[in-house]
């Protein structure tokens, strides 16, 4: 194992509650607590700016919420966003900047679960798009610009995570954790008109579903994959030598790169749900599973990739 990162466990707290989302802090030691109607089912502070640390957050009534953490008495904004459970949430922004806009199905006899979203394409304040992943394996990316859909993809097996390498940028890489053990990378840089997007798949051995994908905020092409059997997973993206070619009358093709497996570890016999890197110490991470234990963990020798 000399030379090869390595994942490790730091320290573990046992809590009365079970947890869906995290999001990396400074300690295990609990500052303070509040109770919502619904549970909880997923956070993001994307949508705030450093100096508020607002956390946006949806429940299993269909609320999206703001917290101040700084005041937990009641959220201070509250919206009914869904009928139902809101599955997952994430931000972008922090700013004055263009209008969010929503996207739903304006008719259909039977619509999808949305289990994931994602914000990209952020690289102006003009400029957005919104990946969203679906319980029958659909990919779709809308673009906020336009408030159109751009691009389709069904993938075979229920999306549970999806996340952009980076969002402050102009997209690059889409990650798309699925069940059965599959996850799928897309090259966005090269969009064709009929065949889309490039892209590759992994499948791990144990077939064991994939909860989430976080990308290390100091190495965007290195990211942690989830799985059901309680694992933990780094993978590593490589470009290829071209990432285009030329096809018929000279239209764009995007050329997918290779995906590499350095590093697993076990860290629970239930399924981690979720997972965030620290963006300020190299390799450190949290991570929530059903067994109710909410995990600090770091990722060895990450410098030398």
């Amino acid at each position: 194992m000399e030379g090869k990162p390595q994942i490790l466990e730091h320290a573990s707290e046992s809590l009365p509650l079970t947890l869906h989302d995290t999001r990396q802090g400074a300690g295990l030691a609990l500052r303070a607590e509040a109770r919502g109607e619904s549970a909880l089912h997923s956070g993001t502070f994307g949508a705030s700016s450093l100096a508020d640390r607002h956390l946006a957050a949806g429940d299993a009534a269909g609320r999206l919420q703001l917290w101040d953490l700084e005041r937990l008495a009641a959220p201070f904004a509250s919206v009914q966003a869904h009928a139902s459970a809101v599955n997952r949430v994430d931000g972008s922004g922090g700013q004055a900047d263009a209008a969010v806009a929503a996207f739903e199905p304006a008719s259909a006899d039977q619509a999808r679960d949305c289990w994931a979203v994602a914000f990209g394409d952020a690289h102006c304040d003009t400029e957005r798009c919104v990946a969203a992943g679906y319980d029958n394996g659909d990919v779709k990316l809308f673009c906020l610009r336009t408030n159109r859909l751009r691009w389709g993809a069904a993938l075979g097996d229920g999306v549970c995570g999806l996340q952009f390498d980076r969002r402050d940028i102009a997209m690059n890489k889409l990650v798309a954790t699925c069940l059965e053990g599959r996850c799928h990378v897309f090259d966005m840089r090269t969009q064709h008109p009929q065949e889309g997007f490039a892209s590759t798949a992994e499948g791990v051995e144990k077939g064991a579903t994939l909860w989430c994908v976080a990308h290390l905020p100091q190495n965007r092409d290195v990211w942690a994959l989830t799985g059901g059997d309680g694992s933990v997973s780094l993978y590593r993206y490589r470009y290829p030598d071209q990432r285009f070619m030329k096809v018929g009358k000279g239209v764009a093709r995007g050329v997918a790169g290779s995906v590499e497996r350095i590093a697993e570890r076990g860290l629970s016999t239930q399924p981690l749900t979720a997972l965030d890197w620290s963006p300020d110490k190299l390799g450190l991470f949290c991570c929530t599973a059903l067994d109710q234990t909410l995990r600090v963990g770091f990722a060895t020798k990450l410098h030398l990739l």
